[in-house]
């Protein structure tokens, strides 16, 4: 295939053809208008000459004369020597010259016809005479009662106009020729200022570069959205638009387009916001997004030095996040049951001796007495518990919590149908958390869930909608101030010792408050009658309860 000319000799091939072009236009107009403008004043000139001579006393005096042409033809010599004129022509009334150039001519008839002129008009323009074409002025003579005696005729041959013009011909060639040249020596810099701009690059490169770009832009997992210093977003990809809920749309086909030159404080979460404006050169945060968990980048935009830009990277910590949390569930579960085993162990050894000693009817009361002892958890405490994610989150939440050597509690109201999902599981996940981190060791914490999956509640939840919960989780810790009641649910604030909003905390409770909101429902924080904090979450438009007094333990103080 031939190979297409390089930008640089197009751009000025293209623009060398514009300037020619304009010169070539603009001398033909320059060359028009400065012919109109001689034939104009030559005309204004033969008119101003004859009107003059028609006027002239000595003019009038000799048509009186029996032989006017002996007075008038000298009078017409001084006058076209005096006005520099081709010819001035006196006629009679019957269009008899009675002056002319050529004097073998006078008494001869006109080979113009002056009869309009004879009757009173004037007339300016071109006719062929006896001395070629010709511009030339006729105005009729009258005596001094106003009657016509004669005409005049005043004219310069078209020749001498061509002389005239072509007199300032060159120096209009010149001109047109200097700015031609200056038009182009423009066109060269310009194109070398557009190639030096787009670094030397052929159009075909360029589009391979903006294509290879955004197939890598919009392919890789990861979030990117890019701001000038104007706060106008100038890039952002398909995973940026899902993962910060934009409506990006789709604008010459690409995903985002929409949103480039538009303001990042009119389209962006204000957490998002308020990060990506943050005065720190470099920023890695977790950042909470409806009811995603992201963890959020920002570093400046940096060309040849001088920061242009700012952009913010964002990944899904979703799932990883509710995968840590279910394994360090799964790592304390196996812990208590590596320590339960052991002391089961251990308690078979005791019981192998007393039988070896025959001393069976202690063996029996050994057995009688641990009775159920060795189970991790008493089946009492989840038998109103019959969804199995929320066991299995109960279990591993009663195993850290014998850990650390406090009481999980769970009500015997309790109650979980199956199919609770996953809005109930991540709420009573992050509300247990907070509350065994609140109590500490040798602390105390109490559930009560009351869910309706179906729509048809009982006992004291009244569900405004189908699928209505009420979660409520006491503890006996330090509670919560009642100043940051109702701040302690917004992103980054959080009252545990040391906290900052970074590195994680500050998260949950505004996670809980926000898949309360998008269930029609609520999320408050009361003193409990434990002495600390009371978490009730209301999802699916349910109202709270007070939980019972009594309770089942769950877990215990481990030793």
């Amino acid at each position: 295939m031939r190979r297409p000319m390089p930008l640089g000799p197009q751009l000025l091939a293209l623009q060398a053809l514009i300037v020619l072009s304009c010169v070539v236009l603009a001398g033909f107009a320059a060359v028009s208008l400065q012919q109109r403008q001689i034939r104009q004043a030559y005309s204004e000139q033969m008119l101003a000459v004859a009107r003059n001579a028609a006027t002239l006393p000595d003019v009038q005096e000799a048509y009186a004369e029996p032989n006017p042409s002996t007075a008038l033809d000298p009078l017409a010599d001084l006058l076209q020597q005096a006005s520099k004129v081709s010819f001035v022509v006196f006629l009679d009334r019957d269009g008899i010259r009675l002056s002319h150039p050529d004097k073998s001519r006078i008494g001869s008839p006109s080979t113009t016809s002056a009869a309009e002129v004879l009757r009173g008009d004037t007339f300016v323009g071109t006719q062929t005479g006896t001395l070629g074409p010709s511009l030339r002025a006729k105005v009729p003579i009258t005596d001094s009662a106003d009657r016509i005696i004669g005409a005049v005729s005043v004219g310069i041959v078209e020749s001498e106009l061509d002389d005239d013009f072509t007199e300032d011909v060159p120096w209009l060639a010149a001109w047109l020729g200097g700015a031609a040249v200056l038009g182009s020596a423009g066109s060269y810099l310009l194109t070398r200022l557009v190639r030096r701009r787009i670094m030397g690059l052929e159009p075909d490169e360029i589009a391979r570069l903006l294509q290879a770009r955004e197939a890598m832009l919009h392919g890789i997992r990861e979030g990117v959205l890019a701001v000038d210093e104007r706060g106008r977003v100038v890039l952002v990809n398909d995973e940026a638009c899902r993962l910060l809920d934009l409506d990006g749309g789709q604008d010459d086909g690409r995903v985002g387009g929409a949103l480039t030159g538009r303001y990042a404080a009119d389209v962006l979460d204000p957490a998002a916001l308020e990060l990506l404006e943050a005065d720190d050169d470099a920023v890695d945060a977790p950042l909470l997004v409806g009811e995603r968990v992201l963890l959020a980048s920002r570093t400046p935009a940096l060309v040849h030095g001088r920061r242009v830009g700012r952009v913010l990277t964002v990944r899904d910590r979703t799932e990883l996040s509710g995968a840590v949390r279910e394994l360090d569930g799964q790592r304390s579960l196996t812990t208590t049951l590596r320590a339960q085993a052991h002391e089961f162990s251990n308690q078979l050894h005791v019981l192998q001796g007393l039988l070896e000693l025959g001393r069976t009817a202690d063996a029996v009361a050994l057995i009688d007495r641990l009775g159920g002892g060795g189970r991790l958890l008493s089946g009492a405490g989840l038998g109103g518990v019959e969804d199995a994610s929320v066991s299995a989150l109960l279990m591993a939440k009663a195993a850290l919590a014998r850990e650390r050597g406090a009481t999980l509690v769970v009500t015997p109201a309790t109650r979980v149908p199956e199919g609770a999902g996953d809005d109930v599981i991540t709420v009573l996940g992050n509300l247990v958390d907070n509350a065994l981190d609140a109590a500490g060791q040798g602390g105390r914490v109490v559930v009560d869930v009351q869910g309706d999956v179906n729509g048809d509640a009982q006992g004291d939840v009244q569900s405004g909608s189908a699928g209505g919960w009420v979660l409520t989780i006491d503890d006996d810790g330090p509670g919560v101030p009642e100043p940051l009641r109702e701040e302690v649910f917004r992103v980054g604030v959080t009252t545990k010792a040391g906290g900052d909003g970074r590195h994680g905390q500050g998260i949950g409770l505004a996670l809980v408050a926000r898949i309360a909101a998008r269930r029609g429902g609520s999320a408050r924080v009361t003193r409990s009658e434990l002495g600390g904090a009371r978490f009730e979450v209301v999802l699916g438009g349910g109202t709270g309860r007070s939980s019972s007094s009594s309770s089942t333990e769950l877990a215990g103080a481990g030793t």
